[in-house]
């Protein structure tokens, strides 16, 4: 496993993380890795402008992960007060998955909520029907502690499986 470099984003970044983004999650390509939601959900995942209010943002950090020069993935880390992070955005390009980058974002995440936001606890959703996907998670540490709905109305409804850890 090659380790990462793992800095947050900066706004000259954006124009090739996005799209990284959309390749990982409901691209063309995002079959090529095995944690797409492309047979899910379809359209842009998330925008330039969005990134670019994530950076801003003083209770987020959008994190980026190289491999060299190559920017191979980000996670999105956000202080949801009272001890409580939140971890989303997580992607490693479809093409590279299953290499151990995922793995290492997680670990800066949970570094990141830890030092800067004084988390004790991180929490994730993901798309129910994402079995294998919850299964990874659970293996990292994490627990299903309820559902919530999508955060949008889709045909047929999805929910989201809510996972929590304790951070040392």
């Amino acid at each position: 496993m090659t380790p990462l470099t793992v800095r947050p984003a900066a706004i000259d970044d954006l124009p090739a993380l996005q799209p990284l983004i959309q390749r990982a999650y409901r691209g063309d390509d995002a079959r090529a890795g095995w944690t797409h939601e492309a047979d899910l959900l379809d359209g842009e995942r998330i925008g330039v402008g969005e990134l670019g209010a994530m950076i801003a943002d003083p209770a987020e950090r959008l994190l980026v992960g190289f491999d060299g020069d190559r920017m191979v993935g980000c996670v999105r880390v956000a202080n949801s007060g009272g001890g409580l992070a939140y971890l989303g955005l997580l992607c490693v390009d479809p093409r590279l998955q299953a290499g151990g980058y995922g793995k290492q974002l997680i670990s800066a995440a949970e570094a990141t909520a830890h030092q800067e936001f004084a988390a004790d606890r991180i929490e994730m959703t993901v798309i129910d029907k994402r079995a294998e996907l919850i299964a990874f998670y659970e293996r990292r540490g994490y627990a299903q502690v309820g559902t919530r709905d999508f955060p949008v109305l889709v045909d047929p409804p999805l929910h989201m499986v809510v996972l929590e850890k304790p951070l040392g």
